[in-house]
């Protein structure tokens, strides 16, 4: 049997005054994920030298063979990074981009990554092609349609989320990869919220580069994330920076991991966290928790007198749900946690969307002080 939500949230280090929905944004550590990580902190300092030039590229290697085997891929087709929004960087620029070259991509994504395409253009001469996903998104296929309407012969790359951050959508990957790969474009995927939120087979998904992060649904510690590329790509991409491992023979792995001195605690941890989920039975918490997004979504909905954005199929462990015209979206999820700690965002650039994450730990209990702290701080 898997643990219950209460049993689980006993096991993370959550402030237990707090109604916290928003696991999507940094993710949560349970203990003994974070007792990993503190005692490979601890093995650093004792004896930095022995840890750093000795035992960690060995260290990183096994915790590399852990996650590629979760992911489906060879370690050595995996290189640890600080975040999926670093990975996204390293995988665009190694790309030989030039004036005229499109990126094609859809209004949906992530933020910080917009502006890095944004940059890599201003420094190219390419440009960014948005195609606009039309909401409510009532099947995966209108995902597929909307991008290739865009597509040019000026195409080059494609981009796109697995699962959105704002709008909590979960985007067809395997179908948009598999086309384009069909018409010669480089693939690249913002993996951010699909770790441990999705079942995941990189291999089998096909995609150039896959940039994911480890800290948010897998449970791992801040600052680890990756980036998967296929071999016939490594040889392009370099580190964040140029460091020691640029120095000949270098890998893909090399430039990426020899960074020079830093804590690598958090990526030595990664394969706690799979271990924790795996020893949990992870496949039914997760169908439990998106049973319960499924019904928040529709309760949150109606209680704020607002239509789906999307169908129920292409949501997973978070929702998001839109707020009425005229609402302060921002000031709201700040009355809900000043008034009510109820820690819940308000998203997009409009802040016209409030996304409820549901997580291993969280509660049916969790959901209804929401729905009974939402009409107050909304002063209704």
């Amino acid at each position: 049997m898997p643990p219950t939500a209460a049993e689980l949230r006993e096991e993370f280090l959550l402030d237990p005054t707090v109604t916290f929905l928003n696991h999507g944004a940094f993710g949560a550590c349970p203990r003994p994920v974070f007792d990993r990580y503190q005692a490979r902190q601890l093995e650093l300092e004792r004896e930095p030298v022995d840890f750093i030039a000795r035992k960690l590229p060995e260290l990183l290697a096994e915790a590399r063979a852990s996650l590629g085997d979760y992911l489906g891929v060879p370690g050595d087709d995996v290189a640890f990074v600080q975040n999926a929004t670093t990975g996204v960087n390293i995988a665009a620029r190694s790309l030989d981009l030039r004036a005229g070259d499109e990126i094609l991509t859809t209004d949906l994504e992530y933020g910080a990554c917009d502006l890095t395409w944004d940059r890599i253009c201003a420094e190219t001469g390419a440009r960014v092609v948005r195609a606009g996903i039309p909401l409510p998104l009532e099947h995966e296929d209108d995902v597929v349609d909307a991008i290739f309407a865009r597509r040019t012969e000026r195409t080059r790359v494609v981009f796109l989320s697995h699962l959105t951050s704002a709008t909590a959508l979960r985007f067809p990957a395997e179908t948009v990869v598999a086309r384009a790969r069909a018409e010669g474009l480089v693939t690249i995927v913002d993996g951010a919220h699909a770790v441990a939120q999705l079942p995941l087979d990189l291999g089998a998904l096909g995609a150039d580069f896959y940039a994911g992060a480890c800290n948010k649904w897998l449970c791992a510690p801040k600052g680890s994330g990756f980036l998967y590329a296929a071999p016939d790509r490594q040889e392009r991409v370099g580190g964040a920076v140029v460091s020691w491992g640029n120095a000949e023979p270098s890998t893909f792995v090399s430039r990426t991991t020899r960074q020079g001195t830093r804590d690598e605690a958090a990526y030595l941890a990664v394969p706690a966290a799979i271990e924790f989920q795996r020893e949990r039975d992870w496949d039914a918490v997760r169908e439990r928790c998106r049973a319960l997004a499924a019904e928040a979504r529709a309760e949150l909905s109606e209680l704020l007198g607002t239509e789906p954005i999307a169908a129920p199929e292409v949501v997973a462990q978070m929702a998001s749900v839109r707020l009425p015209d005229g609402v302060d979206g921002e000031a709201l999820s700040q009355r809900l946690f000043d008034e009510f700690r109820v820690e819940l965002p308000a998203m997009r650039p409009e802040k016209d969307l409030l996304r409820i994450s549901v997580a291993g730990y969280t509660s049916r209990e969790d959901v209804e002080r929401l729905l009974d702290a939402l009409p107050r701080a909304r002063g209704v």
